[in-house]
């Protein structure tokens, strides 16, 4: 057998209160939380990565994701000021003459008109998201979809309780 070697390069686009909130409704768990770690290898399967882009509305965005997905991936995390699908989009846009492939992390059908957009311009469009919140229409417009399921998410340790100080009186 032939062995190839795929060299291609990928933008992965994480629409960060999209996933959160599809993870959150399958465990009812809000202390569930995507594992990095495990997810993008399986997506790349071997590809480079050229970019790793977090999108979060608001602006409790934790410091610890965003300091791994810097230190392992040189991963971004940008702060949206309503919903990600705007900046998200464009970034998309700026990119598709850099990399062959774009994965969005998502499966909110407000991306079709991207999809089909990217997919126009010969990028490869490749959707990943939980597949109970996801839109069947944007899997059939991608050229391939990466289901997110239990083994992709983590459940953060309960926060602990802040020990209570007492007050000493001086007499």
């Amino acid at each position: 057998m032939i062995e190839i070697n795929i060299n291609q390069t990928v933008a992965v686009l994480v629409d960060g209160n999209n996933i959160e909130r599809s993870i959150h409704h399958i465990t009812q768990n809000s202390n569930t939380m995507i594992n990095f770690d495990t997810l993008i290898p399986n997506l790349l399967d071997g590809r480079g990565l050229n970019r790793l882009i977090y999108f979060r509305e608001g602006k409790n965005i934790s410091s610890k994701l965003t300091e791994r997905l810097h230190n392992h991936y040189y991963g971004s995390v940008i702060p949206c000021h309503k919903s990600a699908d705007i900046p998200l989009t464009i970034k998309a846009t700026q990119l598709a003459s850099k990399v062959d492939t774009i994965i969005i992390m998502s499966g909110d059908s407000d991306y079709i008109e991207l999809v089909r957009h990217l997919k126009s311009e010969g990028v490869r469009v490749e959707i990943a998201s939980v597949p109970e919140t996801t839109s069947g229409l944007l899997i059939e417009e991608s050229d391939f979809y990466h289901p997110i399921e239990e083994d992709d998410w983590f459940e953060l340790a309960p926060a602990r309780p802040k020990k209570k100080t007492r007050s000493r009186r001086k007499s």
